[in-house]
């Protein structure tokens, strides 16, 4: 296993596909993740033609606070799909 997979691999909520789909993007370490940040990665993995569903939008956003994805406020994950779908919708795609 990579160095940079395992630390993937630490972060909450993040299992081995999670962390395959994210090494696809370019997203390699948890760094690399923040700098990017949750909708940001979301955007790139649909953009790739992968088909995930909004719970790795929450999914990723867990994994930076360290918080289980079903445990993040409503509110935020409310704002976090609002971003994506806006971006989504603005390159026209979703």
């Amino acid at each position: 296993m990579h160095p940079s997979q395992s630390e993937l691999l630490q972060l909450k909520n993040l299992g081995l596909a999670s962390v395959n789909i994210l090494h696809s993007i370019g997203i390699r370490s948890c760094e690399d993740l923040r700098r990017v940040g949750p909708v940001g990665a979301f955007i790139s993995i649909r953009n790739r033609g992968i088909n995930v569903s909004r719970v790795l939008l929450y999914a990723l956003q867990g994994a930076l606070l360290d918080v289980h994805w079903n445990e993040l406020d409503p509110d935020l994950k409310a704002r976090l799909v609002s971003e994506a779908d806006r971006l989504l919708s603005s390159q026209g795609t979703e």
